[in-house]
């Protein structure tokens, strides 16, 4: 609410009548008799003048409209209600009151898929928590981009390439399903045959020297490997802004060590490049053969970045054992001198199945997402049969996305099919079905939406409780951005929907001969769904329309 923030810097600016200068952080109460909470005096509770603060505070609390009510304890906790018909009157500007003032531009990195092997089920939390932070810091007003950054580059193409000619592969007619075969066959090689190891690092050299022949091999494998790419995500409902890869940037980093070792940042050390910061082990940027790390391709990125995108951040949404990738890439651009931007590295768990062991397929290779999404959209399939097409595969979506974002994405998480579709739990089908449920009433109200009244004094429990509930938007909203933690918002969604169930099943609203109570209670359901659509938005779940 803006009222919150007009609090805030009048606070703000009476402590500094005092000499203090404190940031006056408004949160949700911890007390159920109220809504919100100041704790900032407890800790100038010794102060010689709290008295008088004490006292000029009451001044601007008991001025402000919104406030119902106030209560300071002790220790100089106060706690605040909320005057319900000052909020009601807000409820139409949600997202008003979310926008950042100063809008930042965001690169959001995230997929990373190599071209060589599909999509598998660890990308799923990259996906999801990738779009999620795009969605959220786009409704806040941010300008953002995302970049798949494939990994369309170096000693795995050459691996591929070097398999294909061994064993004649029609690179002109190659399907994804012989592709998919190839490259676990190339990699093992690689790793087992000297001969076959030699040769692949000449075919990498002729692709850094743009050989044609190779070159048009090379466009052969990625179309195929991105028509197959781009249709595992359509129907995950991803897609990206930048369709960039490590092939993109080649071109710049000779340059870029040229540069480098001109300003003595790098030097070689057996035919391979280190960076000459102090550090144990010592940062490598190229290896022994000259071929090109991950981090060497990242560093040629962000420069690629820096000529062709403004932007203010970047975040690389990387599962958490990419740490010590990024602390020496981070390191990296600071001793290198790149431009002062700010880089994150947003880690997360893994994903595993519902006894908590890595996903694998039957035969042990890594699972498919493709697969999990197709045992995903048959289960909710199986258990309802009569659902539409759309609505099957939104659904099957919803459980991908939200049994994921609900998740902090700190910790490791398990896919249990059976409990994230369970209609009664703190599942998406669950928020899914109060959506609906929600339009379902409101359609068969035939609703005048121009009147957004609401009676307070003809309130029940269950109104009010739904009501209130909408008071922590603000508060969830903030921390997922600030944090980059989209858990928050889905936490906030089931609690919303758990909420709007509690009054709906309360009473019979459409034949409910109480007018004012009626009425209530079906422009709350209008604000409920005005929430849950926009937390879904950030989430990254689109509203089925029946179930």
């Amino acid at each position: 609410m803006y009222q919150l923030t007009k609090l805030e810097n009048n606070l703000e600016s009476l402590l500094l009548e005092f000499n203090i200068s404190e940031k006056i952080d408004i949160r949700l109460s911890k007390d159920e008799s109220y809504d919100l909470q100041i704790n900032n005096l407890v800790k100038y509770q010794n102060h010689p003048k709290i008295n008088e603060i004490l006292k000029r505070f009451k001044n601007e609390l008991g001025n402000e409209s919104f406030i119902e009510e106030y209560s300071i304890g002790n220790k100089n906790f106060i706690n605040i209600e909320v005057n319900l018909h000052e909020f009601v009157n807000s409820l139409e500007n949600i997202r008003n009151f979310i926008k950042v003032h100063n809008p930042q531009s965001i690169i959001f990195d995230y997929g990373g898929p190599n071209i060589g092997k599909p999509l598998h089920v660890g990308h799923l939390r990259s996906l999801n928590i990738g779009r999620s932070l795009y969605n959220i810091n786009k409704v806040a007003g941010n300008k953002v981009l995302s970049d798949i950054h494939l990994g369309d580059w170096g000693m795995p193409i050459a691996q591929i390439i070097q398999y294909g000619i061994e064993n004649k592969i029609n690179f002109k007619k190659i399907t994804i399903e012989e592709l998919e075969e190839i490259y676990p066959s190339a990699s093992d090689l690689y790793l087992k045959n000297s001969q076959f190891m030699e040769s692949a690092q000449t075919i990498n050299k002729s692709l850094n020297e743009n050989n044609k022949d190779l070159i048009n091999i090379w466009k052969n494998i990625k179309s195929v490997s991105l028509k197959s790419l781009k249709s595992t995500l359509e129907k995950l409902y991803h897609d990206f802004d930048l369709w960039k890869g490590e092939s993109d940037v080649n071109s710049l980093i000779p340059p870029m060590l040229e540069s480098l070792k001109e300003k003595n940042k790098i030097s070689q050390d057996d035919g391979a490049y280190i960076s000459n910061l102090e550090t144990d082990p010592k940062i490598l940027i190229t290896k022994s053969d000259g071929s090109y790390l991950y981090l060497t391709t990242d560093l040629a990125t962000v420069l690629d970045r820096l000529k062709n995108t403004m932007f203010d951040k970047t975040f690389y949404v990387v599962d958490k054992r990419q740490k010590l990738h990024f602390e020496q890439l981070f390191s990296s651009l600071k001793y290198f001198d790149f431009p002062d931007k700010e880089y994150a590295h947003i880690s997360f768990g893994t994903l595993n199945d519902s006894e908590g062991n890595p996903f694998k397929t039957r035969e042990g290779g890594t699972k498919k997402l493709i697969d999990l999404y197709d045992e995903t959209f048959h289960y909710i399939e199986k258990i309802n049969e009569e659902l539409d097409e759309d609505s099957k595969h939104i659904l099957t979506n919803t459980v991908l996305t939200y049994s994921d974002l609900i998740t902090n994405r700190n910790t490791d998480y398990k896919f249990d099919l059976e409990k994230f579709t369970n209609v009664n739990g703190k599942t998406g089908i669950y928020v899914q079905y109060a959506n609906v449920r929600a339009n379902k009433l409101i359609t068969n109200s035939l609703l005048d939406t121009s009147d957004f009244s609401i009676k307070i004094s003809k309130l029940d429990d269950s109104d009010k409780n739904l009501l209130k509930s909408f008071i922590k938007f603000e508060f969830y909203f903030q921390q997922a951005i600030q944090n980059n933690e989209p858990h928050h918002l889905a936490d906030y969604l089931y609690e919303l929907s758990r909420q709007f169930n509690a009054m709906y099943q309360g009473v019979n609203i459409l034949e409910n001969p109480d007018s004012d109570l009626k009425h209530n209670k079906l422009i709350n359901t209008k604000f409920f769904l005005r929430y849950s659509s926009l937390l879904m938005e950030c989430l990254g779940i689109l509203p089925v329309k029946k179930m």
